[in-house]
């Protein structure tokens, strides 16, 4: 209060207010608001491209086969193929979908538009910006998985449904989560690491090994057999994401024991997420 000639007090003028200041939690959910806006303005290309892949397999293995009578399982009472074939598409498509969604933009903001000088100038470490970028592909991961499971139930010869059924639902969330940021994290450690005009040996030396011999379109038990390739696929990440969704989905199929899985999916997911924010922060840096 301020006196007046007269005697009588009047208000003091109010203060501006103070500025707003960025926080970390503020930044992180600005750049994540960004991703979201990105993500949504594609989602119908991104649905497309989702699709296409897991759709052509179970047309092919689920109605085509057992149309003309060779059914991709033949053993009499056991299971349907789309049965095997579910988790191993989901986790496939996790996987897949998590790691294109930060490669490409990683080498284009890092080797041709140079934006991610941009994002290094926002007030969070770069570390958090390598976290921030693994979040953002994760979600995206995620929901290229969950966008298979109504083409594998919809999609098959009759008599060929698949038997599917939570049978633990901790499971399957965990899985799912851990499993996009383990492959997030491995698509940024990749991006930071992978010489863009080599960009085609990721698909040949990399992505469709890693499908092809990932327990898509078998469980892992089913190789017993050829024990070598058994023990090689171990270094897999695909096969234990597989796996964890057979355990979850298709309990009565063969699966890994759930803390061999559990324990290669989070510990991997550590793992990756250290070692991709390393070269992400030293590779923004120089």
């Amino acid at each position: 209060m301020t006196a007046t000639a007269g005697g009588r007090t009047a208000p003091a003028a109010l203060a501006p207010p103070a500025p707003a200041r960025a926080t970390l939690p503020r930044t992180f959910a600005a750049m994540m608001a960004r991703e979201a806006r990105v993500m949504r303005k594609n989602f119908v290309s991104t649905f497309v491209r989702v699709l296409v892949q897991p759709v052509m397999f179970v047309f092919v293995f689920a109605y085509v086969l057992p149309k003309l009578g060779g059914g991709a399982m033949a053993v009499p009472g056991g299971p349907t193929f789309s049965t095997i074939l579910l988790p191993g598409l989901v986790g496939s498509s996790i996987i897949m979908q998590a790691m294109m969604a930060v490669i490409f933009p990683l080498m284009m903001e890092l080797n041709w538009q140079k934006s991610i000088t941009d994002r290094a100038l926002a007030p969070v470490p770069i570390p958090l910006l390598a976290v921030q970028k693994i979040i953002a592909a994760a979600v995206q991961g995620l929901i290229g998985g969950l966008l298979v499971f109504p083409a594998v139930l919809f999609i098959h010869a009759e008599g060929e449904a698949p038997s599917v059924h939570v049978a633990d639902w901790p499971v399957l969330i965990l899985v799912m989560v851990a499993g996009s940021l383990m492959s997030a994290a491995g698509g940024l450690l990749l991006g930071t690491l992978l010489n863009p005009q080599k960009v085609q040996v990721l698909f040949g030396m990399v992505l469709l090994p890693m499908t092809m011999l990932g327990c898509v379109y078998y469980p892992w038990s089913a190789l017993d057999g050829i024990r070598w390739l058994q023990v090689a696929s171990l270094f897999n990440p695909l096969v234990y994401v597989s796996e964890g969704l057979r355990s979850a989905l298709t309990p009565d199929v063969p699966h890994m024991p759930a803390w061999a899985f559990l324990l290669a999916i989070v510990g991997g997911t550590v793992l990756l997420t250290w070692a991709a924010t390393r070269t992400f922060t030293k590779r923004v840096l120089t």
